[in-house]
Parts: C-alpha cells; sequence; structure tokens
C-alpha cells in the first residue's frame, strides 16, 4: 500500500495482530508502519493515516533532513560536502572535505575526540570551584544520551556525536556531568551548579533535544 503526502509517494507496511486498537509509527527508512486488527480494513486504515497526517508529514521531513546530513561530513558544528581522494586523510576547505577513500572515518573522529574532549574536559574541570574528583573520560557512540556519570566510578562518558557538532553543546554535556559529582540527581540545588557554569543551558538543551 502506498499514500500520497506533499506531493511524494510513501510505502505503508501493515501488520495484522490481535490488536483492539490501530498503532502507527514512521521510521527512518521513510515508512510509515500500521499495526491493526485482522478486521480493520484498507478504507478505515487510510482514515487513520489522514487522521494523524500532521504528524506524519513532520516526522518524515525530519528523518529526511538527517538522511540528508548522513550523506555529508559533520565537523564542530560545520556541514561540508565530500570529496573523497586516494589521500589518506582529512583535508578542510570552506565548504567541502576531501577525505581519502580507504580511510576509517569512525577511527578519524575517535582520535579527534579523544583530544578535544580531553582538553575540555580538563578546562571544565579546572573551573569548578566545588571540591569534586577528577574523573577518567570514556568516548562511546550513544542514540538516546549525550553524556553519562557513573557517579561511583568517578568516570564521565561523552557521546562521541558531539565531535560533529558546535564546542558549546560539548562543553555544557561536561557541565551538565561534572555537576553530577556535586549532586547525583536532577534536583534544583543540581540545577543551580548547571546554570552557575553554563547560564544558556536552557536554549542549549532545546536545541539540542531537536539533535538526537
Amino acid at each position: 500500500m502506498k499514500i500520497e503526502i506533499n506531493n511524494k509517494l510513501y510505502d505503508v507496511i501493515i501488520t495484522y495482530k490481535n490488536n483492539k486498537n490501530m498503532y502507527l509509527r514512521v521510521k527512518s527508512d521513510l515508512k510509515i508502519y500500521i499495526t491493526c486488527s485482522k478486521y480493520i480494513n484498507k478504507r478505515l486504515i487510510e482514515q487513520f493515516i489522514n487522521d494523524n497526517l500532521k504528524n506524519i508529514s513532520k516526522l518524515l521531513e525530519n528523518y529526511e533532513e538527517k538522511n540528508i546530513l548522513h550523506k555529508k561530513f559533520m565537523y564542530l558544528g560545520k556541514t561540508y560536502d565530500i570529496c573523497y581522494t586516494n589521500k589518506n586523510d582529512v583535508i578542510f576547505g570552506s565548504d567541502k572535505v576531501f577525505i581519502g577513500k580507504k580511510l576509517n572515518i569512525d577511527n578519524w573522529y575517535k582520535k579527534q575526540a579523544k583530544e578535544l574532549f580531553s582538553n575540555r574536559l580538563n578546562v571544565i574541570y579546572q573551573m569548578f570551584e566545588e571540591k569534586i574528583p577528577c574523573p577518567k573520560l570514556r568516548i562511546r557512540k550513544m542514540t538516546s544520551r549525550w553524556g553519562v556519570c557513573n557517579v561511583n566510578k568517578k568516570i564521565v562518558t561523552l557521546n562521541l556525536e558531539l565531535i560533529k557538532l558546535n564546542v558549546k553543546y560539548l562543553d555544557y554535556v561536561i557541565v551538565h556531568e561534572l555537576s553530577h559529582l556535586v549532586y547525583a540527581n536532577h534536583s534544583k540545588d543540581f540545577w543551580n551548579i548547571v546554570v552557575k557554569y553554563t547560564p544558556d543551558y536552557k536554549r542549549i538543551r532545546k536545541e539540542m533535544k531537536n539533535i538526537i
């Protein structure tokens, strides 16, 4: 089944189960997934989609934008068009980046992140007037969190994806996680520490919600 939205055709994947209600999901493959009772007919499914058309359209648009960005190269808040070369290196131009065909981009990102994240963690740690232990740093890809603080083990884990964003986001996440070494919760006292070192943290948090 296909349906037209904003002059584009999208696949609708229908799964019949013993459900009383009908459920709808939009995924990054730009397909609409419907789960419903086997007694639901096509007309009711189309009506259900039409009733949720505004939300579906918005989700599809967001996924399409993300898919476009994935075909580009992002680094420290700037997006570049990719040009592949035979050199095993990454060379930046004004709006293009020249990348070796055989270069492992994930390893390149990890190398840059290790240096930058360690530096920013040290700088921000030195800013803290509160007495906190100096944490160990770990870097890994995460799909739903920008950072994690293991208070007991004194480990701050930062999302590798932060290397693609403006440094202000990295700094905020570090402040947030270090603040957990003062208050291991999200109490008012905790947020008072955060705002002390990142006065515009609310704006930054709002911006970051639209990224991950």
